[in-house]
């Protein structure tokens, strides 16, 4: 195969979930920032950087319904996080630049 586009992350990339219903994808990171990051596709653009983990994401697996994410990390703590839902979305289209999007989250310990 040919690589087609590379993007540099500037942090570990633990794993990749591309959404079933928008032309989204989410990555999780490690070391040195242990976010989750939302990307446009097919142009790769950044619609958001989740915070929270305070260590590495080891894990990040899809909710049935492919709305949420739920991620595990290095600080023993789940985190679930509503990414690809097509209503916020649509939101998320008309934010003005240089302000930010709306993602839920919730963390468990």
């Amino acid at each position: 195969g040919t690589c087609i586009n590379s993007i540099d992350t500037k942090s570990q990339v633990c794993s990749i979930s591309w959404s079933h219903n928008l032309r989204e994808l989410v990555t999780s990171h490690g070391y040195s920032h242990n976010q989750l990051i939302v990307w446009k596709y097919a142009n790769m653009s950044k619609i958001a950087e989740l915070k929270g983990h305070t260590s590495r994401v080891l894990h990040m697996a899809q909710s049935p319904d492919h709305k949420m994410v739920v991620t595990a990390a290095g600080d023993e703590t789940l985190r679930f996080w509503k990414v690809f839902d097509v209503k916020e979305a649509k939101k998320r289209t008309s934010i003005l630049p240089g302000h930010s999007p709306s993602f839920k989250g919730m963390s468990i310990r």
